[in-house]
């Protein structure tokens, strides 16, 4: 036992001169440590990328104004920010914000006297229990059932304790940057010296100087007080983001954030290890954004949005569109796949309510009708059903057993047979499904029995896929879909023979617009299926804001090669000009004769139903169309590709809106282009 007291009186004797040694030969350089300074790296926000239209216009810029700033040092206490607060509030009015009643609490309770009044009516037995967190529970508790009323200055002070508390340390926040007055600036001016941490900056928000027509292309962009998305919340961190950062939250601005965000700009940033900030030097500017040209031209893009609104207007005023549930247009470059003009309509069937929804030419789709025919024809071409000398096929109706006759718009007997340039100016559905049975090689007995391979579904959806349709084109924004197939098959495993034949006419699957135009592109260009795009270049904006360098241009991408012939895509190419300067009387876009330059195209109609959201169990829905038409111009040498697609009129009065909208984007494109 005296052994071990023994070891123990050493050891602790050894301790004590050592703790002696340290404190008489090295006690000074310890203060100095003390005294040094720390450093750390902190950075701040730069304007986000400007997008310009492809004349050079601005559609989403920047626009600079005032903040109030605060950047929160090591140090820093509950009892500091409450400080800061109520001083702040003498000098700021922050009325676009309320305090929650949690805010207010916090506000409350950071008041050492109020804290402390209300720890003391906390139970004894609650107190006893040391448990910190428990005895803080029910202090909030109690002052919520308080319902402390606050003074509209004490509320601002509340806000602003909020915004502070939330921040990192040495980290800047904007406490106050919409609608900062004169007044303001010259009072928080004037008393920084007593406002530690406390800035004057600037910051910014979007600006939209040529229109809002395709915000909803350009997409939106988080406030600072949302912050991050809670759904991508880790990736974002991850990437060098703060909790409070703007981030792109759709479309553009959340396809390019990596390259609208730019380069923060970062400064060191010198603290006391007592704690405050001594000194701060800009390390990094940062670097803005880059900007982004898109293929957009900003005037086409408000005369075309502006025509879909005039002539939607005019079916609702006619009854035609009681039903209708909006109307799109889209316009492109059939030789580079470059967007031209985006525009779309949506409206409530049931409170008449309309609003603009251009990206409804990605994320909606319809049955399109006849319009695909050009895609049935050169496909039957392409595989040697029919051939550009021997195209001629019998216009009998067919007859299904059990099911109504299935034919054509105009009389059975009109014609005794068709070549396929007339078939598409007529638009006959009845040569299309003789087409489509001789393609797949059905047993067809009229009236008695009808066999198809079950593959007959894969072969017609394969030569649409080839033509972009039922799959999606690519286009450079988040949220494009495929579009809508049928069933194939019934509950017995049988396929659906008469749906085979639907297809065959474009009554069946559902396509986007967009598909569309890159369809009907692909016709226009001679049979190259180029992906559709919205940004042309990419760059950075020079720092007086004129000049924009481009640093990368988008160049054409080529998805796939029709593998037709020229006497081929003729056939095709005659017939779609026959649809609009044909002379036969069945003609389907006549009207569009006279327009300069020419169009060819092809007009659409598939019947449909109305489905109602709020009745989906309706029965006998009202059998509406949805009215349709693609074209290009000029037709011997196209410089633009249109698709437009009325769905949901009356079939009664369903008039020719596609065509009159067809007519405005053709005249409008080569009016501004000096054609």
């Amino acid at each position: 036992m005296k052994l071990i007291l023994g070891i123990i009186f050493i050891l602790f004797a050894t301790l004590v001169g050592q703790l002696a040694y340290l404190q008489i030969g090295y006690g000074s350089r310890f203060k100095a440590e003390v005294q040094k300074s720390n450093s750390a790296v902190v950075s701040s926000q730069v304007p986000r990328g400007v997008m310009y239209d492809n004349k050079g216009r601005v559609l989403v810029g920047n626009k600079a104004k005032n903040a109030i700033t605060y950047t929160k040092s090591v140090s820093t206490t509950a009892d500091d920010i409450y400080k800061i607060s109520n001083l702040l509030s003498q000098y700021l009015q922050i009325k676009d914000e309320k305090p929650t009643s949690q805010q207010v609490v916090d506000y409350y309770l950071a008041n050492k006297k109020n804290s402390t009044q209300e720890a003391a009516k906390v139970p004894k037995s609650i107190r006893e229990t040391q448990d910190d967190n428990l005895i803080n529970a029910r202090i909030k508790s109690q002052v919520l059932k308080e319902h402390i009323k606050l003074t509209e200055r004490q509320k601002t002070a509340a806000i602003i304790f909020n915004k502070i508390s939330g921040a990192y340390t040495l980290s800047t926040i904007y406490i106050k940057n919409n609608d900062l007055t004169d007044k303001e600036i010259a009072e928080i001016g004037e008393h920084l010296s007593e406002l530690p941490g406390v800035g004057i900056g600037t910051d910014w928000q979007r600006s939209y100087p040529n229109g809002s027509s395709i915000r909803s292309i350009i997409g939106s962009v988080s406030t600072e007080k949302a912050g991050l998305p809670s759904d991508n919340l880790q990736y974002y961190l991850t990437n060098g983001y703060s909790r409070n950062d703007r981030v792109g939250t759709s479309y553009l601005e959340e396809e390019y954030e990596p390259l609208l965000r730019g380069t923060k700009a970062t400064s060191k940033i010198w603290t006391k290890t007592a704690g405050g900030i001594e000194q701060s030097k800009s390390v990094y500017s940062g670097q803005a954004g880059s900007s982004l040209i898109l293929t957009l031209d900003a005037k086409y893009q408000k005369e075309v949005q502006k025509s879909l609104e005039q002539i939607y207007a005019s079916a609702l005023a006619s009854g035609a569109a009681h039903y209708s549930n909006g109307a799109y247009a889209v316009a492109m470059n059939p030789k580079t796949g470059a967007l031209l003009a985006i525009a779309g309509i949506s409206r409530d069937p049931n409170k008449n309510k309309t609003t603009n929804n251009a990206l409804g030419v990605i994320n909606q789709s319809f049955v399109m009708g006849s319009v695909v025919k050009g895609a049935m024809v050169g496909g039957g071409l392409i595989n040697k059903v029919i051939t550009p000398t021997n195209n001629t096929l019998p216009d009998t109706p067919v007859y299904l057993p059990g099911t109504p006759i299935k034919k054509s718009v105009y009389p059975v007997g009109t014609f005794g047979a068709l070549d396929a340039a007339t078939a598409l100016e007529v638009s006959s559905n009845i040569y299309m499904m003789h087409l489509a049975m001789n393609w797949i090689h059905a047993d067809y007995v009229p009236k008695t029995k009808i066999s198809m391979p079950a593959t007959a579904f894969d072969t017609l959806r394969h030569n649409f896929n080839m033509f972009g349709l039922g799959q999606k084109t690519g286009v450079d924004l988040p949220g494009e879909i495929a579009g809508i197939q049928g069933r194939s098959f019934n509950e017995q495993g049988q396929i659906l023979s008469g749906s085979v034949l639907d297809l065959s006419y474009g009554n069946y699957d559902a396509y986007t617009p967009i598909q569309m135009v890159q369809y009907i592109s692909t016709i226009a260009n001679g049979g190259y299926r180029i992906q559709p795009y919205v940004v042309q270049s990419i760059g950075h904006t020079a720092n007086d804001g004129k000049r924009v360098y481009v640093d990368y241009n988008k160049k054409p991408n080529v998805q796939l090669r029709i593998p037709w012939t020229t006497d081929e895509l003729d056939v095709v190419r005659q017939g779609m000009w026959r649809v609009v300067h044909g002379t036969n009387s069945w003609g389907t876009a006549h009207k569009l004769k006279d327009v300069k330059p020419a169009i060819s195209g092809k007009s659409g109609t598939a019947q449909t139903f109305y489905f109602d959201p709020e009745h989906p169990r309706q029965k006998n829905p009202p059998e509406l169309v949805n009215a349709t038409f693609v074209g290009y111009a000029p037709s011997d040498k196209p410089e633009i590709a249109t698709a437009v697609i009325f769905p949901g009129l009356d079939p009664d009065l369903e008039g020719s809106y596609t065509l009159q909208m067809t007519k405005a984007m053709v005249e409008d494109y080569f009016k501004l282009h000096k054609k």
